[in-house]
């Protein structure tokens, strides 16, 4: 992706955190000469391999596991994103050189992709996802709530996936461009905006843990 220095991000932790913030990760692989692109809600396992691993499950009917395994891929993961009005700009008043713009925040990791489909292994895989997002509830539900013969039915038409990151890449295009008017006048407007108050966080701290 295109990546200048003033919107990159290196912090590996800072990129964890959308991660696992903002799950649902884009995995585009190559099959048959053609880019395919899946969402796939992804758990980051943090401890495994100098940039962390990602662990999902998909369809067996899905095809991906088989024709993308070990091959490289890639997953790209979206946190804020919000349009920018140069009405928020105080510049605006000095001298009305300014335009419109996006702000978002992204990470993309790309590794090579394997398949788990040992039926032990996958058991615990998914537990271990049902776990992480149910961890926050009042009431959370785990796999072994529903029946043993259904969740080993269910298992059989799943197939685990792990890819074991290779290299992390961070944009946070939060107007850090602009002067500090220029933030905090952005700030402000997204402040007021419906669903803008965790990109205006960004703006005013990239890297925030809001992403």
């Amino acid at each position: 992706m295109y990546l200048p220095k003033h919107f990159e991000e290196t912090r590996t932790e800072v990129m964890h955190t959308l991660l696992r913030t903002h799950p649902l990760g884009l995995l585009v692989t190559l099959s048959g000469g053609e880019l395919q692109a899946n969402s796939i809600p992804f758990m980051l396992d943090a401890q495994r391999g100098p940039h962390g691993t990602l662990v999902a499950h998909v369809a067996r009917a899905n095809p991906l596991w088989r024709e993308a395994a070990l091959t490289p891929v890639l997953a790209v993961f979206q946190g804020p994103q919000a349009y920018v009005s140069p009405s928020g700009y105080a510049s605006k008043a000095e001298h009305g050189k300014v335009v419109p713009t996006w702000n978002y925040v992204m990470v993309q990791a790309r590794g090579r992709l394997r398949a788990i489909e040992d039926p032990q292994e996958l058991h615990a895989l998914v537990s271990r996802l049902t776990d992480t997002h149910e961890r926050t509830r009042a009431a959370p539900w785990a796999v072994s709530d529903a029946p043993a013969d259904y969740i080993a039915a269910t298992l059989r038409g799943i197939v685990g996936i792990e890819i074991p990151i290779e290299s992390l890449a961070g944009k946070w295009k939060v107007s850090q461009n602009r002067s500090a008017a220029d933030r905090e006048g952005v700030a402000r407007m997204l402040d007021q905006e419906p669903g803008g108050a965790a990109m205006a966080a960004q703006v005013r701290n990239p890297g925030a843990a809001s992403a």
